[in-house]
C-alpha cells in the first residue's frame, strides 16, 4: 500500500468513525413546544393585565407615558374595549373597583397599598392578580414603584395581605 492509498484509507476509517456522532448530535427529538400568543399593537402605552383563555395576559393599551397607577387601575375597572373583546380578552375586576385614593408607595417604592371604592374580600383571586400586576407594572412606568412590588388592596370592607404579581 502507498502513502497515498493509506491516507485514504485512514480518512476513510475516521469518516466511519465520526458519521455517527455527527449524524446524532446527542439532539434527543422532542414534543412541539407552544408558547403565548405574541402580542399585538403597541409597544408603548398603559398596560393592563387582562384575561384570555384563563390566563393572566398583559395588553398594552396607546397612552402617554407614565401613566399614573390609579388610572391604569380605571381603565382596568372599565374592562376591556371592544376590540380586546373581539380578541377573547375578558376580566373579572368589577366596575367598582376604582381607586378612593391614590397609590401610595413606601419611601422604598417596595410596597404599593391602594383604597378601592368597592369591597376587597369578595374580589376573586383572578382579579386579585389583575388589579396588583397592572398597579405594579404602571408603578414602574410612572416611576413610583419597582418590579416585583408587594401590593396592598383595601377596602370599605377590609384589606388583603400583600400580594406580587404572579406573572414575575
Amino acid at each position: 500500500m502507498t502513502g497515498r492509498n493509506a491516507a485514504r484509507a485512514l480518512l476513510a476509517g475516521v469518516l466511519v468513525l465520526v458519521a455517527p456522532l455527527a449524524a446524532g448530535c446527542g439532539i434527543q427529538p422532542s414534543e412541539v413546544i407552544t408558547g403565548s400568543p405574541a402580542r399585538g399593537g403597541p409597544s408603548e402605552g398603559v398596560g393592563l393585565y387582562l384575561i384570555r383563555n384563563g390566563t393572566l395576559t398583559l395588553v398594552v393599551r396607546p397612552a402617554e407615558e407614565g401613566v399614573p397607577p390609579a388610572e391604569a387601575l380605571r381603565l382596568l375597572a372599565a374592562g376591556p374595549d371592544a376590540h380586546e373583546q373581539d380578541e377573547g380578552f375578558t376580566s373579572e375586576v368589577p366596575a367598582d373597583a376604582l381607586p378612593a385614593s391614590g397609590v401610595a408607595a413606601s419611601a422604598d417604592r417596595s410596597r404599593l397599598s391602594v383604597t378601592l371604592s368597592g369591597p376587597v374580600t369578595t374580589l376573586s383571586a383572578t382579579a386579585v392578580d389583575q388589579i396588583v400586576c397592572t398597579l405594579d407594572g404602571a408603578a414602574v412606568a410612572a416611576g413610583s414603584g419597582q418590579r416585583f412590588a408587594a401590593v396592598t388592596l383595601s377596602g370599605p370592607d377590609g384589606d388583603l395581605k400583600p400580594r406580587f404579581c404572579p406573572r414575575y
